[in-house]
Formats: structure tokens, sequence, C-alpha cells
């Protein structure tokens, strides 16, 4: 089986990059990792990455502008052979051009139930609308924010006297176990 060549996108310190190069080291796993690109140089999932001897990738985009940064890295990714792009835990928004010159071969890990709390504090808000139980979503990323085809998701029971942080550490663990799995599948069509 050949594996399609996936590049993990981060902003900070990995921790589903993690869960998805562990689960690439799986003889069939469907995917393995080309390159992990970051917006933040000092990121440390990218020490991680580098010690565990995968390809990296850091510009930050300050200074430059976001065409200029967005071609940098839409080169590297390139050059490195991806096919798809696993966004995990990366910060900033693409632009449209960027989705559509990868359309259909973007994912994201997005700490909500989709549709519902799109962007931003999604566990507090979870919390403050009375939620029963909050999760998280895979999907595919398309220009509207957090709007594309939803293609797992994973629920986490809110319980009482929890804050966004205790959610977030329960929601984080079903990250993990998630996203690899929903990334193979997605690798495997």
């Amino acid at each position: 089986m050949a594996k399609r060549k996936v590049a993990i996108l981060i902003s900070g310190r990995g921790s589903n990059m993690m869960a998805l190069a562990k689960a690439a080291q799986a003889a069939d796993c469907s995917y393995e990792i080309a390159i992990v690109a970051s917006d933040r140089p000092d990121a440390a999932g990218l020490a991680w990455a580098r010690e565990h001897n995968l390809v990296t990738f850091a510009l930050s985009p300050k200074g430059i502008g976001k065409p200029a940064y967005e071609a940098a890295i839409d080169g590297a990714l390139r050059e490195a052979g991806a096919e798809v792009i696993a966004l995990a835990g990366y910060m900033r928004l693409l632009s449209d051009e960027f989705v559509a010159k990868w359309r259909g071969r973007i994912v994201n890990i997005h700490p909500s139930l989709l549709p519902k709390y799109k962007g931003l504090d999604t566990h507090g808000r979870a919390i403050e609308a009375g939620d029963a139980v909050a999760g998280c979503s895979v999907h595919v990323v398309t220009e509207e924010l957090d709007g594309g085809e939803v293609l797992g998701q994973a629920e986490v029971p809110i319980e009482p006297g929890d804050t966004a942080e205790t959610l977030a550490a329960r929601v984080l663990v079903e990250e993990h176990r998630l996203y690899p799995r929903v990334l193979a599948d997605f690798a495997a069509r």
C-alpha cells in the first residue's frame, strides 16, 4: 500500500502532531509524515519533530505579509511531496487562495462538536450555554471558518464544576484518539 504524504501545520506544542506522527509509524497506517511546518520558529512541537527525524519548516509571517508567507509555506509543502495537509493547532487563518490550491486536501481538528462553536473559546462557550456534552471534530477545511464537511467527532461529557481548562484537557485526550483514525481514513480515500 502506498502511503499518502501528509504535511502537518502547527503553531505550538504540537500534541496532536505527535499523536498523528506516532500513528503513522504503524505498518498499516495509510499515511506518512512528509513535513511538519510552523508559523512560529520557536514552536515546541518543532523540537519534538526534529528529535524524531521528521522534516521541518518554520517561517514567521511577521514583516513579509500573508501572500509571501503562504507562498513560502506552500513551496515547502510541495517540495516535501505533501498530498494532504493536517492542521494540528495551527492558529493562522488560511487565505481563500491557499485553500483553493489545496481544495479537498486540508483537514483540521477543532475543539467543539461542529457546527456548534466555530472559532475560539469553544470550551467556555459550551459550558456557558449549559451544554451536557462538548467534544471535538475533524473536518475538511474550506473558505468558511470551521465550515467544511465533518469527517468524525468525539463527545466528552461536561461535568459539574468544569472550567474551560478542565474540559479542554479531557477533550484533548479525545482529539489524540480521533484525529489519527480520521486522518488515516481520509488519506486512504
